[in-house]
């Protein structure tokens, strides 16, 4: 009879040995309890076997087992470019050491390759970490889908005091852990449910992927602990796993004991003498500070609705038109995080800007302009009824604004790969910029500022052009942004006076950093610094020769009449002098001429860069050129048309834009 029983048992182990691939692909979820992991395979998508997908996933996997740079015990990142781009995550359990770690990530890694073959989006929870991978993009997103739970067979003693128990804890416990930081969030402990003849203890363990903000990574633990009731109920153990977030409970210790601590809860039990006082004393102490407080608060309600009819009365012509894009402040607020400093992408001169995320899944750009500043209400008034007409796709989108209380604040479209200057001013990014990329850059940002020019209406000048206000998008698509000092001009106006001179140094047209005087051509020639630089791939203020000083202006107009032009191109570029180079060059000392109408118009430039025909004129000495002496042009002319005949005009002229009277 033994020896039926266990041939019987070994033919079931051989069939769900040959069963298990096909129960793996209809089941949500596959646990293997001997060696305790559950993983699902997506089944959405597969990946070609030794394609790039596959070499990618192995890299970046890999990479996590390895890895020695974070005590953490996460990580996340992406290998290669799209449609094989892999982006994955790791999250060791908080309690569990390096080490340890990197064994769970290998194994749980190998689990992976081998059970999800060819599959381009898969999770395992293990014991001590869970693996995650896919072709979208996963980070900053709190995920609820798949889920699995995992309860025990036995029952609580008393189910019912139990779970009343387990909730307040769990609830406890949650708070703790979504106000980690950016690295771990993460809490365990136990409490002690004091019975009548035993006490008996409960372990419980949280944690949320580091990546989500603490409002996230609470929403997640609290949407795992109401599936409680329908997986785990009145269960003395139970799990139930995300895959942003898994929480764990038993009446036994299963985590290292450094983590524990006991949690005390919120008693339930007093004598009613001491429930009458408290609640007496309660009542009073209520009532004599709603008093104060309703005090306090019409108060200060009167004062605020002044404020506030006083900052509408004077906003109001100005933003009328744009009412159906104001933003609730409550919904930014939460978007943001509360404005945390883990969201803040910058700080500005007006005030800092912050990563939010709405809640239909939308990423926004918010800049929250400084309180009790009057430059700030005028960039306000401007950015709102400017910025919310302009559609180009070489401008910054804005989406809408907040106005409440003194809160002026701006939401535009987020624009993932952040400003210009980080990548050509950066030791290690501006490598990435290569030639065709830097030739796109000029190109976005000649059709943005003709767009303003000419095609806007009203027109408008920027008068702040500088590389941290060139923002790139996924596909480094340039956008230009921050329009607080951005000048109306009406359609036949062509140039304006200042007394208030507001911009950057290096990149202000001499007419207006001196004499406050601004036009287009005011524009052009910071669109020519901008040129430059990204040639150079330098700032305008970072070039010596010998022991004078100088700046980029003058280095490229020394080495532009000593035909040493290659010395002002970067040298990661491997293109050589080509003609867009050169051209590009030509253009953008065009553009920072001394002489104001010898600058061309923004419809010159983006003609020069679209056709490689047009015959270009020779430029002129640049503003700020900081030799006391030059000498005659006819040299230079005559070496440049011995050597570029085909660029070089009969009439200088050919192309030039009178600058109005």
């Amino acid at each position: 009879m033994d020896s039926s029983r266990m041939l019987f048992l070994f033919i079931v182990s051989i069939l769900l040995d040959l069963l298990a691939p096909a129960v793996a692909q209809v089941n949500d979820a596959v646990c293997n309890y001997t060696v305790d992991f559950c993983r699902r395979c997506s089944y959405t998508g597969t990946y070609e076997d030794g394609g790039a997908y596959q070499k990618n996933l192995h890299t970046l996997l890999s990479s996590f087992s390895s890895n020695n740079q974070t005590n953490s015990g996460f990580y996340n990142s992406s290998t290669g470019q799209d449609p094989d781009k892999v982006n994955a995550i790791a999250l060791c359990r908080g309690d569990v050491s390096l080490n340890d770690c990197h064994t769970c990530v290998n194994l749980s890694s190998s689990i992976l390759f081998k059970d999800c073959l060819n599959q381009d989006e898969a999770i395992i929870w293990g014991e001590r970490c869970m693996v995650r991978y896919s072709r979208k993009l996963i980070f900053g997103t709190q995920e609820d889908e798949p889920i699995k739970y995992l309860p025990s067979l036995s029952s609580a003693t008393d189910p019912e005091e139990f779970d009343l128990v387990l909730n307040l804890f769990l609830d406890t416990l949650t708070e703790k852990a979504a106000s980690g930081d950016s690295l771990k969030k993460f809490a365990a402990g136990h409490v002690i449910i004091q019975g009548s003849t035993t006490n008996q203890p409960i372990y419980a363990l949280l944690q949320c992927t580091p990546d989500l903000g603490k409002q996230n990574c609470s929403g997640c633990l609290k949407g795992a602990i109401s599936k409680i009731p329908e997986c785990c109920g009145g269960k003395q153990v139970g799990r139930v796993l995300k895959p942003s977030c898994n929480l764990r409970f038993e009446t036994s210790l299963f985590y290292d004991s450094t983590a524990d601590s006991l949690v005390v809860l919120p008693g339930k039990k007093s004598t009613i003498s001491k429930a009458v006082i408290v609640v007496i004393i309660t009542v009073v102490a209520i009532v004599f500070v709603a008093m104060i407080l309703i005090g306090i608060f019409i108060s200060s309600r009167m004062r605020r609705r002044r404020k506030k009819l006083k900052l509408e009365n004077d906003n109001s012509d100005d933003i009328g038109v744009v009412e159906s894009l104001q933003y609730d402040f409550e919904t930014i607020r939460s978007a943001t995080d509360d404005f945390s400093d883990a969201n803040k992408l910058g700080q500005g001169g007006f005030g800092a800007v912050y990563k939010g995320r709405l809640p239909n899944g939308k990423y926004i750009a918010v800049k929250r302009l400084s309180k009790n500043s009057e430059q700030g209400d005028r960039e306000f008034k401007t950015e709102v009824t400017l910025v919310s007409q302009l559609h180009h796709r070489n401008l910054v989108r804005l989406l809408g604004f907040c106005l409440k209380a003194g809160e002026r604040i701006l939401i535009y479209e987020y624009v993932p790969n952040t400003s210009l200057n980080h990548f050509i001013f950066d030791p290690i990014n501006h490598g990435h910029l290569n030639w065709e990329t830097r030739y796109k850059i000029i190109r976005g940002i000649s059709r943005g500022l003709l767009y303003l020019h000419e095609d806007s209406c009203p027109r408008i000048i920027h008068r702040d052009l500088k590389p941290s206000n060139i923002l790139l998008d996924e596909d480094m698509n340039p956008k230009i942004a921050d329009f607080g000092m951005a000048q109306l001009f009406m359609m036949d106006q062509t140039q304006g006076d200042t007394k208030t001179i507001m911009g950057t140094y290096g990149y202000m047209a001499p007419e207006y950093a001196i004499h406050g005087r601004f036009s287009v051509k005011s524009d052009v020639f910071s669109f020519g610094v901008l040129v430059l630089e990204i040639l150079c791939g330098r700032k305008i203020t970072s070039f010596r020769s010998a022991e004078n000083e100088e700046d980029l202006l003058t280095y490229a107009w020394r080495n532009w009449k000593a035909d040493t032009v290659s010395n002002i191109i970067d040298p990661v570029l491997t293109t050589g002098l080509g003609t867009e180079t050169m051209r590009c060059i030509h253009i953008g000392l065009l553009c920072v001429q001394e002489k104001v109408a010898s600058r061309p118009t923004m419809t010159s430039v983006v003609s020069m860069l679209n056709s490689h025909s047009m015959i270009l004129p020779l430029p002129s000495r640049p503003a700020y050129y900081l030799h006391n002496s030059e000498t005659d042009m006819t040299e230079r002319t005559q070496s440049y048309e011995s050597k570029n005949p085909e660029h070089v005009s009969i009439n200088e002229d050919s192309i030039t834009e009178l600058y109005p009277r």
